[in-house]
């Protein structure tokens, strides 16, 4: 059995910072599950392309609002505490935060290692150093 508290993986190399967001990578690929969940918190007042070529990703919105436009048929979907959208096709997308920051549990499929940032493209690589 694995356990981890928030605290905890906040107060390590599991946090990875960016200028618009910051997320609390629980777990990892070396954890062996599949997948990896991660507890993001997106800034107030910004803008991220994103879009993950190698990764699947389900997003659940805990607090905070914002929107996602998906880029192909310029649709926007409102984000708010409920909300779970689902990047089911590789999505190429723009992640708003909208007037307070938006707290985000997300699941990815491959898992990241640990060290991912989204390079000029918006992706995350399929290899990164791993979180030990």
């Amino acid at each position: 059995m694995i356990v981890r508290t928030l605290e905890e993986c906040q107060n390590s190399e599991r946090r990875v910072d960016s200028e618009n967001w910051s997320s609390v990578r629980m777990l990892l690929k070396d954890d062996q599950m599949g997948f990896s969940f991660h507890i993001t918190t997106i800034y107030a007042n910004t803008e991220t392309p994103i879009h993950y070529q190698n990764h699947l990703e389900s997003v659940y919105c805990m607090s905070g609002n914002g929107e996602v436009e998906t880029l192909s048929d310029g649709k926007v979907y409102k984000i708010e505490a409920g909300t779970l959208y689902i990047l089911d096709k590789h999505d190429n997308h723009l992640l708003r935060g909208g007037s307070e920051d938006m707290k985000m549990a997300c699941v990815f499929n491959p898992p990241l290692n640990g060290k991912e940032v989204h390079d000029e493209n918006g992706v995350y690589p399929l290899a990164a150093e791993a979180v030990t």
